[in-house]
């Protein structure tokens, strides 16, 4: 059975930084996407940044425009865990984060964003940024 677990999330203050990540259990996802998406309260749920595996042990990325240049997402295939590194946080990047992963390997990257490209999802984690 698949599981994955978020970690890392809290209270901070806007501005700075913050460090989750998402430990997958049950199989291996190294060469499958990964992504962490966000709800805010009263918000759908949107997509923040995504990984896909492209050979060669490496990964391509995309995020989110509100989130680009901020928000750094990385691999560990060793770990089977995606990270996503947050800096120069704002009040609306207050959300509960999931991870997400996909048993599609071959997403392209124009459906690495869609929530229903994933089939497996986190319970989430909490920030919530204060002044």
């Amino acid at each position: 059975q698949v599981h994955l677990v978020e970690s890392g999330g809290g209270l901070v203050q806007a501005g700075g930084s913050l460090r989750l990540s998402c430990s997958a259990s049950g199989r291996s996802f190294s060469n499958y996407p990964m992504a962490w998406f966000r709800q805010a309260p009263g918000k759908e749920r949107e997509f923040v940044s995504g990984s896909r595996w492209i050979g060669g042990g490496a990964y391509q990325s995309a995020h989110a425009d509100s989130v680009r240049g901020r928000f750094t997402i990385s691999r560990d295939s060793a770990k089977n865990t995606v990270t996503l590194q947050m800096n120069a946080l704002k009040h609306a990047d207050t959300a509960v984060y999931c991870c997400a992963a996909s048993s599609t390997r071959g997403l392209i990257m124009g459906t690495l964003t869609l929530a229903r490209s994933y089939d497996y999802w986190g319970q989430g984690t909490q920030i919530t940024l204060y002044s």
